[in-house]
This record gives structure tokens, sequence and C-alpha cells, in this order.
């Protein structure tokens, strides 16, 4: 029978399209319900290929976790990107437009948003997808800070670190039941932004 699927998938389904199908069932999954919840068997089988097919693509679990976390850091990246597009040609609106990506996520439920501090808590910063969550979390905050040095502001990187806790307490207050998370985090970070300005700007 595995075999007999298999062959089915060969006949109707080019690989990109397999493989693109079992990533797709692990976004879901492994966003809801985390890492070690989620076994192979059930990921086969939510995303209807053989478990030949799966292992053609992905070795172990692990790896298509690396990729789950991959497609997620791509998607995030992209949608800050395009709000700080919007407002290129603004200062302060620009910094921040990150929390209006974030208000948007909260409001529609995401549960992606939390995927990076959700897999570095249950797997822990010495397993190798906890040490891949550490590194997009990194690359979170070199994106801040480029953004913070674009606006001319005082220690860029010590900006970015401030940014990104106001940004992962807003993911925790969301969890909890916050639906104004993103919000107050915006407000804070906008007298982050007035007091990281340089002394010549203020006078």
């Amino acid at each position: 029978m595995e075999e007999s699927k298999e062959l089915a998938e060969q006949g109707s389904v080019r690989p990109t399209t397999a493989r693109q199908r079992i990533l797709d069932t692990s976004f879901e999954l492994f966003a809801r319900r985390g890492i070690r919840d989620v076994g192979v068997d059930e990921l086969v089988e939510s995303s209807g290929v053989a478990k030949a097919t799966f292992y053609k693509y992905f070795r172990t679990k692990d790896d298509l976790a690396l990729a789950y976390l991959q497609r997620w850091y791509e998607e995030r990246s992209a949608a800050i990107e395009a709000a700080v597009a919007r407002h290129q040609d603004e200062d302060a609106p620009a910094l921040l437009a990150v929390f209006d990506v974030f208000e948007e996520w909260f409001r529609q439920g995401s549960v992606e948003v939390s995927s990076f501090l959700h897999v570095l808590m249950e797997m822990g910063p010495g397993h190798p997808l906890g040490r891949a969550s550490l590194d997009y979390l990194a690359r979170t905050r070199e994106q801040l800070a480029a953004l913070a040095r674009e606006a001319g502001l005082r220690d860029p990187e010590g900006f970015a670190w401030s940014c990104h806790i106001l940004l992962k307490g807003s993911i925790v207050a969301a969890v909890e039941g916050d639906a104004l998370a993103a919000e107050r985090s915006r407000r804070m970070a906008a007298l982050l932004v007035a007091d990281s300005r340089p002394s010549a700007d203020a006078g």
C-alpha cells in the first residue's frame, strides 16, 4: 500500500508539490502544538504523502522543523521589510513599522508569530532547533539595528536589543489575551526612539 501510494504521487504530483505539502502541513501543526508533540506518522497522514516521500525530502523530523523555521523567518522578514518600505520617506514610523506588522498578526490570530520563542523554550538553546531559533532572533535584531542606524539613532545595537524586548514581550502578552499588546509596545518603542536620538537633535 505504501509503495502504491508512492507510485500514485509520482504519477500525479510533481516532487516539489509533495515537498511543499509536507512543509505546509508542518507549518500548521508545529506552530500550534510545538515540535515534540507532532510525530512523523501524523505529518505523513496529514500531508497525504507516503512515508517514503517524506523521508525523500526530510531525513528527520528535525530537518523538517528547520525548514519550517527558515520559512517563517523569510515570511517574517519580508513582512517587516514591506512595512518599512511603505514608510521609507518618514523617520520614526519606519522604525516602528514592525509593530504594525505584529499587530496585524495578533489580530489575525497567527499562531506562528511565537514560533522562535516557542521552539527555543521547548527544545532549549543547546538543541539544533533552539540554536536555529536563536540565530533567527538575532537576525531580526540586526534588521532592527540597521533601521536604527539609517535613522541616525545613538547605539543602534542597544536600541535593537531594547526594541526586541518589547516585541518579544508583546508576543507573550498577546498569547495571554491582551488585544492591545502591539499597540502598547509600539507606544513604548516610540519613547525609546525619542530617547535614542542624538542630543543635538533634541536641542
